[in-house]
């Protein structure tokens, strides 16, 4: 334990994968260091993937704390700065998903999912502004949705079919046609991954995908996570092929695997590939070591 490393409670969430590339990589289904930082540069994005990283499994030197001083999080989603930042701090409650912050111009701001709760983090994310709204793509990411809403004085969403994972939700999303949230913002119900998967779009440009589809590095396209679908994957190809007709944006941000920019009208051409790959799937048995990250 002489440099970097990933302890034994990892659980191939990708995450860390995301934010510290060419140097954790995926190892016989676990996250590992690949080499150690070469500079100030790699060393500040092991502090990201180590502070992103559910079960806190990336360390220093045995013996070293991780630095709270290079704490990144809520971290801008690009270079360019723009109107998202990533949370951070992921849940092992919410199994390891990412979450955002959308800035809205009137200042306030949007979250989508939820990281870790903590009343010193929550201070931090409403700092810059008031979060008004608490977004939920689905069941799986809705365990701290309730502290967090409460926290800002904010509104807290769902959709009615896993409404019995937020049941105190203030705002209902009902059945299939989108529902507007607020300053360009808009809900799209998108069932398959769960009775009632959402997708939130931003602008014609942020896809929040939650956990519907997400960019794979291993395919580098856009995928579902075909062996972690918990209602219907027939239901998701029939979302998807309505949506691949309708939706523009540019980002795509889900709660698990990667985020890529494209421009507009490839992300739409991708979708559509996806839509009609979707469609010649059938059920299979839920196995997390199949996803393809």
């Amino acid at each position: 334990m002489d440099g970097w490393y990933v302890d034994d409670r990892c659980t191939n969430c990708d995450a860390a994968r995301q934010f510290a590339p060419g140097l954790i990589g995926e190892v016989d289904g676990k996250s590992e260091l690949l080499r150690m930082p070469r500079d100030e540069a790699e060393t500040r994005q092991l502090h990201a993937a180590a502070f992103a990283c559910a079960t806190r499994a990336i360390h220093p030197a045995s013996g070293q704390a991780v630095s709270r001083a290079l704490d990144p999080f809520p971290m801008a989603l690009d270079d360019d700065g723009g109107d998202v930042l990533i949370c951070g701090h992921n849940s092992t409650h919410t199994a390891a998903a990412n979450s955002y912050l959308l800035l809205r111009p009137s200042g306030t701001r949007m979250m989508i999912d939820t990281p870790r709760w903590s009343r010193e983090l929550a201070e931090r994310y409403a700092a810059p502004g008031p979060v008004t709204d608490v977004l939920l793509t689905h069941r799986d990411h809705a365990a701290h949705g309730r502290r967090y809403a409460d926290h800002f004085g904010a509104r807290l969403w769902i959709h009615e079919g896993d409404l019995d994972a937020a049941p105190d939700a203030d705002r209902v999303i009902r059945g299939l046609d989108p529902v507007g949230i607020g300053e360009g913002v808009a809900a799209h119900p998108l069932p398959g991954h769960t009775r009632g998967s959402v997708l939130y779009l931003a602008d014609d440009r942020y896809c929040f995908s939650g956990d519907s589809f997400y960019w794979s590095r291993t395919t580098d396209d856009l995928e579902i996570a075909e062996s972690v679908t918990w209602y219907s994957v027939e239901e998701l190809a029939r979302s998807l092929a309505d949506a691949a007709g309708r939706l523009r944006f540019e980002w795509v941000l889900p709660g698990h695997g990667g985020r890529r920019r494209l421009p507009a009208g490839e992300m739409a051409a991708r979708l559509r590939a996806l839509a009609e790959r979707t469609r010649l799937l059938r059920p299979r048995p839920v196995d997390f070591t199949a996803v393809r990250w």
